[in-house]
């Protein structure tokens, strides 16, 4: 089964390419999503890598999380559900997080 990985703190310059071929290292890589901004097309410095098996995920996290890839520390942890991102955004819509002030 495979497992998904959050990847931090990644560089600016690095390509999909360069983070498949970092992972490999570690074990077959199935994909690699690097986020970008929406408006502007920039890369945030982070992604997501899906390895084929657990095995693979966790030795990636032991060999990858705090080494220097491209001049930079990476975080390489597993990553969250979708679900409870989607928990957490609903939480924001209610006012969670205050208001701006008014009256509702």
């Amino acid at each position: 089964m495979s497992k998904r990985l959050y990847v931090g703190n990644i560089s600016f310059k690095a390509t999909e390419e360069d983070v498949k071929n970092l992972f490999s290292q570690a074990g077959e890589v199935v994909s690699v999503r690097l986020i970008k901004d929406a408006s502007t097309g920039r890369a945030r410095g982070f992604g997501f890598v899906e390895m084929a098996t657990d095995e693979g995920a966790e030795k990636a996290v032991t060999q990858l999380n705090g080494n220097t890839f491209m001049e930079r520390n990476l975080v390489v942890n597993e990553a969250k559900p979708q679900q409870e991102r989607r928990e957490r955004s609903q939480f924001r819509e209610k006012g969670g997080y205050g208001t701006r002030g008014g009256r509702r």
